[in-house]
């Protein structure tokens, strides 16, 4: 499109210097980063030119133009990093916040360059929005996981399950079936991490056991979470949207027992029928607190769901009145619970959770600590919810620049609704379900509730094909580091592709599709 004086605009020597080879060299990245800048203005500058020669009215289509492949390509290579994250010892958060803030740049200088000032702000106000309602409930959920795992909640179930002496199909079993039990509530990511300790502990050496084991947990987390708005972020998006109403996820029951069952059947023939390791030692006991703070957190996930679903007002406002009551509780807690001196022998989260008070008198050596409640709140995974930022706000971008619309055309246009949510499953295991859940949510398809249900389930499992496919995968493969590995888990895709199969056909047969 011309400029105002029919001359072509051009790039500023900035850009020139961005895109010529010398700055591939490490000693030029902050003359690229400089030269980025320089483009962006360059382009904020030419808009107000191009807008006045062009027609008023509807926006044309975006996703052949230049701003929109532009931003299809900052996606990918923003997703290459998060991909990569355990190669290039970066945080994923960091490419995808960039990624989010460069599109919606060029999302509003498309619609600005095209006559459009109105629609690029609001739109990016309502992700934004959509963002904090979700935020807001992941914070408030995860700082009360955070505080059982602080009050050895976690570590006393881990002590129980390890002292019994139980045999290796035993523990095999109870892992699975705590993981299966426990992530609907606690999220995948802590259940696999907390049952993936205790096969660690028990298999102490044993490579065949603890591969399958953890295979079997990752699996189960992912499982569990699918049936239940709590048990994973994608089940709480379409929760809160409206989508499916909570006594409905109920009907994922049965699928989602199904996805577990079939390859821990397959997979429990390879586990050893032998004792346990013989040098265990572990006595960790739950701190004072524990028990009242598990009574408010379900009492916390109640009032969520009647707030919801009785009053059709947003879950997140249950969950942080729920976290305003842990807090008072907190502040009850560190009035009664005794000064702690020495913290060299507490665990990691008993001396990270505890906060600074003054001295006694006469004593100006030790340093009197207790209990706070902010410490808590500080030890939330902030690296995700600062990921899934940038996730919703980079998807969001690219569905108003037309993209999304145009993959719900193809995708679900010419596949149907069912054999495009069975794809979406397979997908989320090469790319995190987040995104990939998030773009279905955009795309806006016709589907029916059993419909919105089996793309649910698929979200929610599809990941358990491969390692890299979920959070619980990643975490496990790096807890226990060289034992479980993309490879080792490859080796059983067989059996997990075969449970993903049949827990699709046990819904479409429950649901009549």
């Amino acid at each position: 499109m011309g400029s105002s004086n029919g001359q072509k605009p051009r790039l500023s020597a900035s850009c020139a210097t961005l895109f010529s080879p010398r700055t591939a060299t490490p000693a030029r990245y902050p003359i690229a980063g400089l030269s980025i800048v320089l483009c962006l203005c360059g382009l904020l500058g030419t808009a107000p030119a191009l807008a006045a020669t062009s027609a008023q009215g509807t926006v044309p289509d975006l996703t052949t133009s230049l701003y929109g492949v532009v931003a299809i390509l900052i996606f990918v290579l923003a997703y290459i990093f998060v991909i990569g994250e355990e190669f290039f010892l970066l945080r994923k958060s960091k490419p995808m916040i960039v990624a989010a803030g460069l599109i919606w740049l060029l999302t509003g200088i498309a619609y600005a360059v095209h006559g459009d000032t109105e629609t690029a702000g609001p739109a990016l106000q309502h992700n934004i929005l959509e963002y904090a309602e979700m935020f807001l409930f992941l914070l408030a959920a995860m700082t009360f996981v955070t505080t059982l795992e602080e009050r050895q909640v976690f570590g006393a179930l881990r002590t129980w399950l390890i002292v019994r002496q139980f045999s290796l199909r035993q523990v095999y079993w109870i892992t699975g079936a705590l993981a299966f039990v426990l992530s609907p509530v606690a999220d995948n990511l802590s259940t696999a991490l907390l049952m993936g300790a205790v096969v660690l502990a028990v298999g102490n050496g044993n490579r065949q056991f603890v591969t399958v084991g953890s295979i079997n947990i990752v699996i189960a987390a992912n499982a569990g979470g699918a049936f239940s708005p709590f048990g994973d972020i994608t089940t709480l998006m379409v929760w809160q949207e409206g989508l499916v109403p909570f006594s409905e996820f109920g009907h994922l029951f049965l699928p989602s027992l199904v996805n577990w069952l079939v390859p821990a059947l397959l997979m429990y023939r390879a586990v050893e029928q032998s004792p346990p390791a013989s040098n265990l030692h572990a006595n960790v006991q739950m701190r004072q607190g524990a028990l009242p703070i598990i009574g408010i957190f379900l009492g916390t996930i109640v009032c969520s769901v009647l707030i919801n679903s009785r009053l059709n007002m947003s879950p997140a406002l249950g969950m942080m009145t729920g976290l305003g009551v842990l807090k008072l509780y907190g502040y009850r807690l560190a009035r009664r619970e005794p000064a702690l001196r020495d913290t060299g022998h507490l665990s990691q989260y008993q001396a990270e959770n505890i906060t600074d008070m003054e001295p006694t008198q006469g004593d100006h050596t030790d340093v009197v600590r207790r209990f706070d409640i902010f410490h808590v709140v500080e030890r939330a995974s902030w690296d995700t919810l600062m990921f899934f930022y940038g996730v919703v706000l980079a998807v969001g971008g690219l569905a108003q620049l037309g993209y999304l619309s145009l993959a719900s055309e193809h995708v679900y246009g010419t596949l149907g609704p069912t054999l495009a949510n069975i794809a979406v499953g397979v997908l989320s295991a090469v790319i995190d379900n987040i995104p990939v859940m998030l773009a279905v949510l955009r795309m806006a398809p016709e589907m029916n509730m059993d419909q919105w249900l089996l793309v649910t389930l698929t979200a929610g499992v599809g990941g358990s094909l491969l390692s890299i496919g979920s959070a619980a995968g990643i975490a496990l493969m790096g807890q226990a580091h060289g034992v479980y590995t993309f490879m080792s888990h490859l080796r059983w895709a067989w059996a997990i592709a075969l449970g993903y199969a049949l827990s699709v056909l046990c819904h479409l047969w429950l649901s009549g599709i």
